[in-house]
């Protein structure tokens, strides 16, 4: 099996935020590490080289013998947008989703390009969601 790339660092998170090009996704940055934190009750760590992650959980794969760890919530400002790993297909997610905002959706990730884009109580809400379910599915 091939060694995970995606693993967490010693990194410093506010350095890795700082190198941002983009002042917006910056301060961003700054709200979402903020939020997540209040909301896992866990700092920021990096996670490989641009992901900033909360809290984690220990999965194997059904369908492979891939099996590592993961943060529970997570963000990367990326680019073209911050991506958010903060979805799961829990009760109520689709209609929070038509709630959000501005944003494009990858198979387990939400996208926006700022965050003045979408209803921040409704991230939250989702965020909330997430970690909750996470948390009962899998055991500490």
């Amino acid at each position: 099996m091939a060694k995970l790339k995606t693993t967490v660092t010693d990194a410093d998170v506010t350095a890795y935020i700082e190198q941002v090009d983009n002042a917006q996704k910056r301060s961003d940055s700054y709200r979402l590490v903020e939020l997540f934190s209040k909301l896992t009750g866990h700092p920021p760590k990096m996670w490989g080289p641009s992901i900033i992650g909360f809290d984690k959980y220990h999965y194997k794969s059904e369908r492979s013998s891939q099996e590592g760890d993961w943060p529970i919530i997570g963000f990367s400002p990326r680019k073209a947008a911050i991506s958010l790993y903060i979805y799961t297909e829990s009760a109520g997610s689709k209609a929070l989703l038509e709630k959000l905002g501005k944003y494009t959706m990858g198979k387990a990730c939400i996208y926006v390009k700022k965050l003045s884009d979408i209803d921040e109580s409704v991230l939250t809400k989702i965020a909330s969601n997430t970690v909750e379910y996470m948390r009962k599915k899998i055991p500490a």
